[in-house]
């Protein structure tokens, strides 16, 4: 069953070629076309389009093919072109014309765009959840470790003095940014395109701000032409703010790799956290994080893909867009996979407490030398230069002793403070909203909705 058949015969390599995948990737849109359905029914019956009884017999079959899902046996069959097609198939074999009529002022461009807004503002919740997991954890750490000292680098030279307090509270704080660009993502995601149809409009008298309320949007996608120029925007956006959580944690991938390597042994990770060598007996792989690493590069690269596809478009729906599902799906199960295998990785995760102490490391204490020098009355510049003239002639004698007390330093790295944002932030996504009306929608008391 195709919703645009009109009996007309199309070959099977062509039908083949213009599915695609959809009938694997719309599986993961199945719930949120029965809930968008939902709502749609329970709009068309407000406004006369459906008679009660019609609506309660297409509620009580969506609720079933609602079960079949969670459940794990709702399938799209293989004459079935996509998820949108096999739920109005379903609803007409159990109810015969009230099935039929369920497309009644709607397309399937408002369909599929509406179920993609569902279906993101999901799985951006999910990745706050889990970056504010990871970031929590690195924050306990920062805690921890705030008085061990590590060497800082620029130019992959030995440069300051820092602390895996800051470290990982970097980490941190880079996360808590990263909940900016999923909050903007997410308000994208979180308007309703329902009742824009084929992106004109429709001359049925329905109520798109009812919809707008059963399915707990924020607002409306106003213009019908506007909302479907937002499909691929709106993915773009996702892309874009699941991009720059994937970069912080290959950043942090990447410190992880090499300060677990032996030239620098700053870190060391459980055995269970590692892999071997075929054939070197002392070795032990971080592949967990080198495979974070890649992973989230892959991800990095997802907005720009969308941006070639969608580049140029004219306005209206074209099947390009098609195709986003394709990268898209993959791309949020790699982050969210990613985000909390590292979570569970520091577990593994050893910090060296004696690093500062090897000799190589004397120079990292210069700047604090020259400040010292400063502090007892000295000019910067003239300090800067009795210190290098001291390292230049083996004279430096390196002070291990620290007094750094600013907020965002050694001394006071501020965990308590990135973490009060950390959770504000958090605190901002209305994720309550949906969890609400998504109830209301599933409640058995078909006046519940």
């Amino acid at each position: 069953m195709k919703l645009w058949e009109k009996g007309l015969p199309l070959e099977k390599e062509i039908e083949d070629f213009t599915v695609g995948n959809d009938r694997v990737l719309d599986l993961e849109l199945a719930p949120y076309d029965v809930l968008g359905s939902l709502a749609h029914a329970r709009m068309l019956a407000s406004c006369g389009l459906l008679s009660e009884d019609e609506h309660a017999q297409l509620r009580q079959g969506l609720l079933a093919i609602m079960a079949e899902i969670e459940a794990g046996s709702f399938i799209i069959e293989d004459d079935v072109e996509d998820v949108h097609s096999q739920v109005e198939l379903s609803l007409t074999r159990s109810f015969g014309e009230a099935g039929e009529r369920l497309h009644t002022a709607r397309s399937r461009n408002d369909q599929v765009l509406l179920d993609m807004k569902l279906y993101l503002r999901d799985r951006i919740r999910a990745v706050v959840e889990a970056s504010g997991a990871l970031a929590e954890r690195l924050l306990d750490l920062s805690k921890l470790h705030r008085e061990v000292f590590l060497p800082g680098y620029t130019h992959m030279q030995i440069a300051m003095p820092s602390s895996f307090g800051l470290w990982f509270g970097a980490w941190a704080e880079s996360l808590t940014d990263d909940l900016a660009a999923l909050r903007a993502a997410y308000r994208l995601a979180d308007r309703n395109p329902l009742g824009s149809a084929a992106g004109y409009g429709s001359s049925f008298p329905i109520d798109r701000g009812m919809t707008t309320e059963l399915l707990g949007f924020e607002g409306l996608h106003v213009n019908s032409v506007h909302a479907q120029l937002s499909r691929g925007k709106t993915e773009r956006a996702a892309a874009h703010a699941i991009g720059m959580t994937a970069a912080t944690l290959a950043r942090f991938a990447m410190d992880v790799c090499q300060f677990t390597s032996g030239n620098f042994a700053f870190l060391s990770l459980d055995a269970a956290f590692t892999t071997g060598s075929s054939i070197m007996p002392h070795k032990k792989n971080p592949d967990v994080f080198e495979l974070i690493r890649a992973k989230c590069n892959r991800v990095q690269a997802l907005a720009n893909d969308i941006t070639l596809v969608t580049a140029n478009l004219p306005s209206g729906y074209h099947r390009d867009l098609q195709i986003l599902k394709d990268m898209l799906f993959p791309a949020f199960g790699d982050m969210l996979a990613c985000l909390r295998i590292a979570a569970h990785a520091l577990e593994g995760l050893r910090v060296r407490r004696d690093i500062i102490d090897d000799a190589r490391y004397r120079d990292v204490f210069s700047v604090d030398a020259v400040h010292g020098k400063v502090m007892e009355g000295m000019p910067f510049r003239a300090a800067y230069k009795a210190v290098a003239d001291d390292i230049a002639s083996g004279s430096y004698d390196a002070a291990l002793r620290l007094q750094h007390t600013h907020i965002g330093s050694i001394g006071n790295p501020g965990s308590d403070l990135i973490r009060d944002r950390l959770r504000r932030e958090i605190a901002e996504f209305p994720f309550g909203v949906w969890d609400d009306a998504r109830s209301k929608l599933l409640a058995s008391s078909p006046g519940s909705d």
